[in-house]
């Protein structure tokens, strides 16, 4: 199944679109199929006072659209010692708190760890190991899952310095990120500073103040609350301009790289080019293993082994399709707007970034419409 090239230009119809009408500052969108990209498109500007121009080696940080990338890391780690995503997490990790839990449970947020009741801050991860300790899961394994927004991190973190001596970023780079040139980061050098993007916060709109997820976001006390603050740190914006959040190497939310790099890694997670990536690995990433509704989202989710996938209703058929109409198709959208995904059934991986965020905890209609429009004609 090709991309036809009246696809590719209504992407594009978009991708302007987004920024005549819709308030686009800087972004780039790139779109791969079958081990080669057939778009890279890359305009705007780094800063509002546009001193630097925005083009496809841009780098901006892409928040939760690490967590895919992270998640194979884990997987990676975990086969390099003979292990596979059904070991015992304790095996690994002999204090974690969640007795019978595997490593499919906790790559599928289904472990009860979204939030901590221990203070500790996002970048001290010895803290947060010990907060983890000594959390009591939120809820029981087998009653369903609950997305760990920042949590997430750690709990994966952990297991790699466990199993290779290397903080995740450091074997994320050896493994994967090296090997196929990716220009995607989980602890950005100094060398690269210059290129990064200033991020600037969305505004609230009607469709935010109406939203279940949204209200209880911003209620305090709330178990969604409490999921997004903890660990406490680089919670406002400006803070992920610092160089220090960069190169902090956070697994759940500090990757920074461009559209390209992350849409060429799907590339390699569904097959269509030679990775490093193993058959078991990219089984992992694109299987589905929990689904419903979600504690800390408030909507029906689906996971597989730290990716997302469409959910389905009664009838089998998507409730949306942020990955395009595959049933198969995977991946993970970041906060702002930022999204990355691979479709197996049809070789095509596709991943925008940005610098003018929305507040949707999914993609924004700036996104949306190019995922519906690559897959108009299919």
């Amino acid at each position: 199944m090709a991309v036809c090239a009246s696809s590719l230009g209504k992407v594009l119809e978009v991708f302007e679109r987004n920024f005549r009408d819709r308030g686009e500052l800087g972004a780039s969108v790139s779109i791969w199929w079958d081990g080669a990209e057939v778009l890279s498109c890359g305009q705007g500007w780094c800063e509002r006072e546009k001193q630097r121009p925005w083009t496809s080696r841009t780098l901006v940080p892409v928040y939760s659209a690490t967590k895919v990338p992270s998640a194979a890391t884990l997987l990676m780690a975990l086969e390099s010692r003979g292990l596979n995503e059904e070991t015992p997490v304790r095996e690994v990790w002999p204090r974690f708190p969640v007795m019978g839990a595997v490593f499919r449970h906790l790559l599928s947020h289904q472990c009860g760890l979204s939030a901590l009741d221990k203070r500790a801050n996002l970048l001290e991860h010895a803290a947060v190991v010990e907060a983890i300790e000594a959390q009591v899961p939120a809820w029981n394994l087998g009653e369903g899952h609950g997305y760990h927004p920042r949590t997430f991190g750690s709990l994966l973190d952990e297991p790699v310095r466990r199993l290779t001596g290397l903080p995740l970023g450091g074997y994320w780079r050896e493994v994967i990120a090296g090997p196929l040139g990716l220009d995607f980061w989980i602890s950005l050098p100094e060398t690269e500073w210059p290129r990064v993007a200033r991020l600037y916060p969305g505004k609230v709109g009607k469709d935010d103040l109406a939203d279940a997820f949204y209200k209880q976001l911003t209620t305090s006390g709330t178990f969604t609350r409490r999921a997004f603050s903890s660990p406490r740190g680089l919670h406002a914006i400006h803070e992920m301009n610092d160089p220090h959040a960069w190169s902090a190497g956070l697994p759940a939310l500090g990757g920074v790289g461009t559209a390209s790099a992350l849409a060429k890694f799907y590339q390699a997670a569904i097959g269509s080019i030679e990775s490093p990536l193993t058959p078991r690995v990219r089984a992992a990433l694109a299987q589905p293993v929990i689904s419903g509704f979600d504690r800390v989202l408030l909507r029906p989710t689906v996971f597989t082994c730290g990716a997302q996938m469409d959910p389905l209703d009664e009838h089998g058929q998507k409730i949306r399709k942020i990955y395009g109409p595959s049933k198969l198709a995977f991946g993970h959208p970041g906060a702002g707007g930022s999204h990355g995904m691979g479709d197996p059934e049809s070789g095509i991986s596709f991943a925008y970034v940005m610098n003018q965020m929305n507040l949707s905890v999914m993609p924004g209609e700036k996104c949306a419409e190019m995922v519906d429009a690559l897959f108009s004609e299919m």
